[in-house]
């Protein structure tokens, strides 16, 4: 994580601008530490029940990554048949991995199930077919929609009404009749209901209407409560308290398995609450650029590298690394892409002078995953410290990564 230091930012010990040095920039930085404090940060907070955390691998997805929080204990949330595959290299076990897709064909969760990963279903229609071909044959995790508005933003708000995501909790009787009769065997139920969320009672909300799904189905081994804890991006941010969400839900989790007649497991699938605060963004500054309104920093980065301030309005704090001290002037930080690719507007940052390094806080989760070649730029590299000692677990890219899909014609 970034910490200023004797007048020097350092990630894990190490100086960032030395860093950034040897691997040059734009550069992806993480730091183990951060990550697994967040890890038995979110552990301490439910150790009154029997808890399994899997890591909501979307948000970060480098196999050395994976196979940190492996090293933890983690388990392993997955969208796609592409991550389940990753997170069987990586060396997760099968049953270590649950696979909750949206909107895929019955062929993907077939392929899913030659993995013998746990599978978590989210629409009647599929369900129904997956039920024709396994019968109770193999178990099946159902999400719900519990029709709760919540999240930082409209795009990251997915148990809504709606929302494409979930069965919707007025389907219960629907779900309850495909099970009995194609003999399903549910063995477990789930919800998310978005992210950066901050109130705890939207959670307890949540909870308890799953508590009452739950009752529908005697054969549960585990009650999986998704994520969308809020982590703090700006200095003074108010987050989700994570102690207190703990105190509470487990007593009200204790209290329903008393009441189912057995102690299940309680599920949590975070990806931004443990890795967000452990990435930092670095960038060059090519130039400055004033105008008759605005004095523009121009970056050797773009969209292309880090969208989440164009696509979310994200706010991500800015440092000038190679010159923290100075008095601050107000910028705003543009891209070199060929779109309005804005980092950050009017933002008073210590004064800016072409060739600093400039550092990008809470660039772990939902950065370099969602970056791309727009404008046939190359994606950046990525380095992680750990234990004092940066590696590089993937390199820049080169015109022959650019190309190396492609297929040339024998023009004539």
């Amino acid at each position: 994580m970034l910490k200023l230091k004797d007048n020097r930012f350092e990630i894990g010990g190490l100086e960032l601008s030395q860093i950034c040095a040897e691997y040059g920039t734009p550069l992806y930085i993480y730091d183990t530490a951060k990550m697994e404090e967040q890890y038995k940060r979110l552990e301490k907070a439910f150790k009154g029940s029997k808890i399994k955390i899997n890591y909501a691998c979307k948000a970060l997805s480098n196999i050395n990554v994976l196979r940190f929080f492996k090293s933890l204990g983690a388990g392993l949330d997955t969208v796609s048949i592409q991550e389940v595959e990753l997170g069987l290299k990586a060396g997760f076990e099968a049953k270590e991995i649950i696979f909750t897709p949206n909107g895929v064909s019955l062929n993907e969760i077939e392929r899913a199930v030659e993995y013998g990963v746990r599978i978590n279903i989210d629409n009647l229609s599929i369900l129904e077919q997956f039920g024709a071909k396994y019968g109770g044959s193999y178990p099946v995790c159902v999400r719900m929609n519990p029709h709760i508005m919540a999240g930082g933003n409209a795009k990251i708000s997915v148990g809504h009404i709606d929302s494409k995501f979930g069965i919707s909790i007025h389907q219960r009787r629907h779900l309850e009749r495909l099970v009995k009769s194609l003999g399903l065997k549910v063995n477990g139920v789930h919800m998310h209901t978005g992210s950066d969320i901050l109130d705890v009672d939207t959670f307890l909300v949540g909870a308890e209407l799953l508590f009452d799904v739950a009752h529908d189905f005697p054969d549960l081994s585990y009650i999986d409560f998704g994520s969308g804890f809020k982590v703090s991006y700006r200095e003074g941010d108010i987050e989700t308290n994570i102690e207190e969400l703990g105190a509470k839900m487990s007593s009200l989790f204790q209290s329903f398995c008393k009441d189912y007649g057995r102690e299940l497991e309680i599920e949590f699938e975070p990806g931004k609450f443990l890795v967000s605060e452990a990435g930092t963004f670095c960038c060059t500054v090519n130039g400055l650029k004033q105008t008759t309104a605005t004095v523009f920093a121009q970056v050797d980065t773009g969209m292309n590298h880090f969208i989440r301030p164009m696509f979310y309005d994200a706010y991500h704090h800015i440092e000038n690394v190679s010159n923290p001290k100075a008095s601050p002037r107000v910028y705003t930080v543009v891209g070199y892409i060929c779109e309005t690719d804005t980092f950050a507007s009017d933002r008073q940052i210590s004064e800016i002078r072409q060739g600093d390094l400039l550092a990008f806080k809470n660039a772990g989760a939902y950065c370099f995953t969602m970056a791309n070649n727009y404008n046939s730029r190359f994606k950046p590299a990525e380095v992680l410290v750990h234990k004092g000692k940066a590696h590089l677990i993937s390199k820049r890219q080169t015109i022959e990564d650019i190309l190396h899909n492609q297929i040339e014609l024998a023009w004539e």
